[in-house]
């Protein structure tokens, strides 16, 4: 085959997974709010384990059927919690779904956290929630971020 036409198939084979990733049915971003927070009673892990209710709301027209789930929590940019989940419920087209999620914690970013408290005393914690939903093999993975401040008189 000469080089020509082998460039141009690949040209063509890569206008058509581009315009494929392209027609994801997800035009709007599912939104993920934490609704509870906790210790989770028992874990066989070696260290604590928190559980963290959490609402997905799916503001487009199909189902969203979670396949799986990696989440971390940040405070002042260190990562203090992370977690994985592949239990997940299908989220109804225009509706939401409740689950709980277990999150371990870092020891090393709580450790660097409580450094940067203890060196530069802060009126409020900068925090970031990330989570990325898996919906299935043919589907783009959503990434929702939230971000914001939690005042020193919150916590």
């Amino acid at each position: 085959m000469n080089s020509a036409l082998r460039a141009g198939l690949m040209l063509a084979c890569s206008i058509l997974l581009i315009s494929c990733a392209a027609l994801s049915p997800y035009r709007e971003t599912p939104v993920v709010t934490v609704t509870g927070f906790g210790m989770a009673p028992e874990s066989e892990s070696m260290g604590p384990v928190f559980r963290v209710g959490l609402r997905v709301i799916n503001p487009n027209r199909v189902e969203l059927p979670l396949v799986g789930m990696s989440y971390q929590v940040e405070l002042q940019g260190q990562r203090v919690l992370s977690g994985a989940a592949n239990e997940l419920p299908v989220v109804p087209a225009y509706g939401s779904a409740d689950f709980t999620v277990d999150l371990s914690p870092d020891l090393l970013g709580g450790i660097r956290l409580l450094s940067d408290l203890l060196s530069r005393p802060q009126d409020g914690l900068e925090y970031r929630f990330s989570a990325r939903l898996d919906a299935g093999r043919w589907i783009p993975d959503i990434r929702v971020e939230e971000v914001g401040r939690l005042e020193s008189g919150a916590y």
